[in-house]
């Protein structure tokens, strides 16, 4: 009589196993198939935000949305400077935030900002009399200049649901950055960008590779509009220069690791309006169960 309550009880659970297993490869082909079409369509639009998607990207983000992987997602945006990466990942993080409010999800974005991550170079700031000078000698357009090794291990803490507590850097010209300052909790997403972000002492923890490409026109022009708010003065030339001349090194052979290239000139509320697609398809596939109980 015992075996065969135990043998009915497993015959139940396999049962079970199978019925939850054969829907989420339902929602899995109807989400791929989906996807497809909305990247399709923007693709083949006029002035798209995308300038290349891999298949294996669009199958990665199947894999997430249908809940076949049922753990957090790691996304890493990175290009050159001034190329719209910053403006790019905050209207990706805005976007979010209102589908979270309206819907009452918690955590469901965390940014972890790469530049945060520069090391402290505030005494050799005060020595150099200014953050004009002291960027003549120092290079910040190298990945050395950053503590990348702990970027992966935050990113990683936070995929493995620990809390976790980020770095600040000022970027107003003190060269300060104070450690252990923000609280950052494991959310359903965890994107990052910067200039090294897919470099290799960090690309690994990302499952999603992200390139923003721009022209070297509107590039240069928006360095110098930025350089004017951060007090370079009379070193901007120079600090341009190196800049460019260091991507052409570091940054601009990331592009090879990427499985999305974004154009860095669209529109943004062409940004905006495709995240907020992919989240409609989120809530059509089954919203309680990726959303709510991931």
């Amino acid at each position: 009589m015992q075996n065969t309550i135990t043998e009915s009880i497993k015959a139940r659970q396999t049962a079970s196993f199978q019925l939850k297993r054969n829907n989420n490869i339902s929602i899995l082909q109807k989400a791929e198939k989906k996807l497809n079409e909305i990247f399709a369509d923007e693709m083949n639009s006029s002035n798209s935000i995308f300038k290349y998607v891999s298949n294996s990207a669009i199958h990665k983000m199947a894999l997430f949305l249908s809940g076949c992987k049922g753990r957090a997602c790691a996304i890493g945006i990175a290009g050159e400077t001034a190329s719209g990466k910053s403006t790019i990942t905050l209207d990706i993080i805005n976007t979010i935030e209102v589908f979270a409010e309206e819907y009452c999800i918690e955590n469901a974005i965390t940014r972890i900002n790469t530049d945060d991550y520069y090391y402290d170079r505030s005494d050799m700031v005060k020595k150099a009399g200014s953050f004009a000078e002291f960027a003549k000698h120092y290079d910040l357009d190298v990945p050395e200049a950053l503590e990348l090794e702990l970027m992966k291990q935050h990113i990683k803490s936070l995929l493995n649901g620990e809390v976790v507590y980020l770095p600040k850097y000022d970027m107003s010209g003190t060269a300060i950055r104070k450690d252990n300052v923000t609280r950052a909790v494991p959310s359903k997403i965890i994107i990052s960008e910067g200039l090294f972000t897919l470099t290799e002492k960090v690309a690994e923890a990302f499952d999603f590779k992200v390139y923003v490409d721009i022209s070297r026109e509107i590039q240069k022009e928006r360095f110098y509009r930025r350089a004017a708010e951060r007090s370079l003065g009379s070193s901007v030339d120079e600090v341009y220069a190196n800049a460019s001349d260091k991507a052409k090194t570091y940054i601009h052979p990331t592009i090879s690791h990427a499985d999305i290239i974004l154009s860095g000139e669209a529109d943004r509320e062409a940004y905006k309006k495709f995240i907020k697609q992919i989240l409609a398809l989120v809530k059509e596939l089954h919203f309680n169960n990726i959303l709510l109980y991931s």
